[in-house]
């Protein structure tokens, strides 16, 4: 079974527990209603008093009057017996469990309206002389005297939520509980559960869509966050460095003129000395063929049999840090020397290191 079938599945059988416990709750405050002498009667369960109001002068706000009762309680109207046709029959006390299918299959022949015109109950009991004989009592309406009947109390105000069968049925003396004839839950001209169902979708829809958006709304936000962060970072740490490197200026800036010009003197690199210090650091066996110096920053090409050999001097040189190679090394046309590029951050020095 597909996803989508079972998630249907589940949103039916949801709305029809959500009926039947609304119903069950409704049912603790249930009325009902019979028409008696061109009498309406009104029994509450939880009372025994009655109430009488004539059945053909409906009154403004009727149902108020009428009920005396919560608009919400669970309506239960008594059919009139003249209008009921009774059958009995027998079934074998195994097959209670069946009979629900086999009245639907006697219908047609018990009753004196077409199958699909007709509304109907059932109830039974052990037979009392033979416990293996289980009696039934089919009590059968036209449907169309049901509807008749619903309309007539609609235009007193009353909404009915269950007919059922007078408990004495042609002046028998076997009195019993009432069998339910038609119920508004289990009438399948109305849409209730149909409704509450797709109520039910859309609400979940609803839920999952509002789920998405908010997902989608945090992973943004998060992103947003983090980058604004990395921002923030990244401008404390250029304000953090030109604070740092702003102290000397200023402190050199309120000195002599001899100070100021010492402190350019020390800060600023000299060519001639880095030349010299590169002279020194290089092997023998190692020559430039290109030396670029941009601000702070040497870039050196040339040829050695043992490149990897060169950084460690020129890291110890005192005047460069950071030396590394700026592309891979690759073997000259001779076949014995290494092509390097290398490059490294210039530290300003006013003098040689000592040999």
């Amino acid at each position: 079974m597909r996803m989508p079938a079972i998630l249907k599945r589940w949103i039916e059988t949801l709305a029809t527990l959500l009926v039947a416990w609304h119903e069950h709750r409704r049912e603790q405050r249930a009325l009902t209603i019979a028409l008696e002498n061109q009498q309406v009667v009104v029994r509450e369960t939880r009372s025994s008093h009655d109430i009488t109001r004539p059945q053909d002068r409906p009154e403004p706000n009727s149902s108020a009057h009428l009920l005396d009762a919560p608009h919400n309680s669970f309506v239960v109207a008594e059919f009139p017996p003249d209008k009921i046709v009774r059958r009995d029959i027998t079934v074998p006390a195994g097959a209670q469990k069946f009979l629900s299918g086999v009245v639907r299959n006697q219908i047609e022949r018990l009753s004196p309206w077409p199958p699909n015109d007709v509304v109907y109950g059932f109830d039974g009991e052990v037979n009392s002389e033979n416990a293996s004989v289980f009696d039934v009592r089919i009590l059968i309406a036209s449907r169309a005297n049901i509807d008749a009947f619903r309309k007539h109390l609609a235009t007193l105000n009353v909404q009915v939520d269950r007919i059922v069968a007078n408990s004495l049925i042609e002046n028998l003396d076997d009195a019993r509980k009432p069998v339910t004839l038609w119920s508004r839950s289990t009438d399948g001209s109305l849409d209730h559960p149909e409704r509450l169902s797709r109520l039910i979708g859309l609400g979940i829809g609803g839920i999952v869509a509002a789920s998405t958006c908010l997902t989608l709304w945090a992973f943004v936000s998060a992103g947003n966050i983090r980058d604004e962060s990395e921002s923030i970072a990244v401008r404390a740490k250029a304000l953090q460095l030109q604070i740092q490197g702003g102290q000397m200026p200023s402190a050199a800036a309120s000195g002599s003129s001899a100070e100021r010009a010492w402190f350019l003197k020390e800060t600023s690199g000299s060519s001639v000395i880095l030349l010299e210090a590169l002279s020194r650091a290089l092997p023998d066996s190692a020559y430039l063929t290109e030396i670029r110096l941009e601000s702070a920053t040497l870039r050196m090409v040339g040829l050695a049999d043992d490149a990897p050999g060169l950084l460690a001097p020129l890291e110890q040189s005192g005047h460069l840090t950071g030396v590394h190679f700026s592309a891979p090394t690759t073997r000259g046309s001779d076949g014995k020397s290494f092509r390097f590029s290398i490059e490294a951050h210039v530290e300003p020095r006013i003098r040689l290191e000592k040999e």
